[in-house]
């Protein structure tokens, strides 16, 4: 019975929260249609905004949690040291994202061309780049939120990983309403910048927002009895058999991403 109710609990948490994000989540997409509209900012700001998103299915609620939380929730039930687990992934995965955000942005303009071809030659271009580049670490902390998001779960408490997602729509919705404001008198900004204050604010707001995400599921497993403080990284056997096990997934949800790039090549 008790476990019943724990498991109704769960669910009603996550979905109320849940209701909450995709509400304010709404909200956002109105107010960024309604001050960016269909101009080249607007294009810009959701290029670069699916770039990390598109490797968020490898990394973040992808491939890689797919494998890890199984393996930890075994670690939890066997009394084993799950949590030296959790802290050399998380170290792995840091690590591995660091490098990966360095490259990526390096790589940007490569990569806008891979995804949005059509920008090539006009404005969306250059400005998708620096947007990009702005934006890409947030797949660094989405994905560090995710693995410890799994790490609650497993053990039981959904509410912060739950409601941490709210927390990006609000930081958006806050930063294009301050953008706005900041510039209400749009006769200061320079000719071709409408909306431009309003992106950039956007893509700053993206990377504060999944600092906070991470930090609100971090402090929670920390109060859950979890320290996952990072270390030098260790390739453990633990962590070589998640990688095998993420890697058929990893492929799969590849063919998937091809197919979103190709549909977001025929729209640009």
């Amino acid at each position: 019975m008790a476990h019943q109710i724990r498991l109704i609990s769960g669910a009603l948490t996550v979905g109320v929260w849940t209701l909450l994000s995709r509400i304010l989540g709404f909200v956002r997409d109105v107010l960024i249609a309604a001050w960016l509209g269909t101009g080249p900012v607007a294009e810009a700001f959701l290029i670069a905004f699916a770039l990390p998103n598109m490797f968020r299915r490898f990394f973040a609620e992808g491939a890689f949690n797919m494998a890890f939380v199984p393996l930890f929730s075994k670690k939890l039930e066997a009394r084993a040291d799950a949590e030296a687990f959790a802290r050399d992934a998380f170290s792995g995965l840091a690590t591995l994202l660091v490098v990966f955000t360095f490259v990526a942005t390096l790589f940007m303009p490569w990569l806008v061309i891979a995804m949005a071809s059509g920008f090539v030659g006009d404005e969306r271009f250059d400005l998708t780049v620096t947007l990009g580049r702005v934006v890409f670490p947030y797949i660094l902390f989405i994905s560090l939120a995710a693995l410890v998001s799994g790490v609650l779960n497993a053990s039981g408490r959904f509410a912060a990983a739950a409601a941490a997602p709210v927390f990006l729509n609000v930081i958006l919705i806050s930063a294009l309403l301050l953008a706005s404001s900041a510039f209400a008198d749009r006769s200061i900004l320079p000719e071709g910048t409408d909306g431009g204050a309003e992106g950039t604010a956007l893509a700053f707001g993206v990377i504060l927002a999944g600092a906070v995400q991470l930090a609100i599921v971090w402090i929670a497993a920390r109060r859950a009895g979890f320290d996952l403080r990072p270390k030098k990284p260790v390739w453990t056997p633990e962590l070589k058999r998640l990688a095998i096990i993420a890697a058929p997934a990893a492929l799969a949800g590849g063919v998937v991403q091809v197919n979103l790039l190709i549909g977001r090549q025929v729209a640009s």
